[in-house]
């Protein structure tokens, strides 16, 4: 089987679509139409600091990265949100996540961004597997407030 890495192009829209709905129906999100619109033509605009990396496994799409990266009041160095992470189904066990966050530590390096970093709910045991195999989760715990209007 052969990996391939790269950035998103506007023709991986109808492969990215089904990966993006199998990410959103795992966290049993709903995200309307407009905004999934506006997030693909983001990541397709160079001027954008969100940006993805889709996996392909012999030429066919089976898994992205959704990432932007932002300043710091740590480092003068930017660092970089892994956002969404997903691999199809049928694609697990392949290493295609642990190559999509190997290739986002190496985008990273080659930025110069000092920090790669994320989040996951805490019952994702089996992406949890791979994240621990980085280094252990940083006991930070996350906050949401919505903000209305």
């Amino acid at each position: 089987m052969t990996l391939e890495i790269r950035f998103a192009e506007a023709a991986d829209e109808a492969e990215w679509r089904p990966l993006w709905q199998g990410y959103l129906t795992f966290y049993k999100a709903d995200v309307p139409e407009e905004v999934t619109r506006h997030t693909l033509a983001r990541i397709l605009d160079p001027a954008e600091r969100v940006s993805m990396r889709v996996a392909l496994l012999d030429g066919k799409m089976v898994g992205f990265a959704t990432h932007h990266h932002h300043d710091s009041t740590w480092d003068i160095a930017h660092d970089c949100y892994l956002e969404d992470l997903y691999v199809d189904e049928a694609a697990r066990g392949h290493g295609v996540g642990r190559a999509l966050i190997d290739d986002l530590k190496a985008l990273c390096k080659a930025r110069g961004w000092k920090r790669l970093y994320w989040h996951t709910n805490e019952t994702n045991t089996r992406a949890r597997a791979l994240y621990d195999s980085y280094g252990p989760a940083d006991g930070f715990v996350r906050y949401t407030v919505t903000l209305e209007g």
